[in-house]
């Protein structure tokens, strides 16, 4: 089953110069160690959420506006699209992902009419 892994973190936190060090390398390993039990299918680093636009149509007028779609004090910082067994595996894969250790890991399935 393919499920979407949405990395959350607080952008107004900022990691200590050792942490930040390590999440490159970190996740590097983590992506290689997921690519090799053949679990990860894509995933990417988002823009900070000052980049972000919201796109919403009511009564047939486009409206946009800058930032996020939501003011929560996390926000998405990347994503992962894994392919588990089940989501007892799923939850597994998402623990050892890196940012789950200051940030958190938001697992939901995909959809299957």
């Amino acid at each position: 089953m393919k499920y979407m892994m949405l990395i959350c973190a607080d952008e107004s936190v900022v990691p200590s110069a050792a942490e930040q060090a390590e999440v490159p390398a970190a996740t590097e390993a983590w992506v290689n160690e997921m690519d090799a039990n053949g679990v990860h299918l894509m995933g990417n680093q988002l823009q900070p959420v000052q980049d972000a636009t919201t796109v919403r149509v009511r009564d047939g007028e486009v409206l946009v506006a800058d930032g996020p779609f939501a003011e929560t004090k996390e926000q998405i910082a990347g994503f992962d699209v894994i392919d588990c067994s089940d989501l007892d595996q799923a939850i597994e894969v998402a623990a050892r992902h890196p940012v789950a250790r200051y940030g958190s890991i938001e697992v939901r399935p995909f959809w299957q009419p």
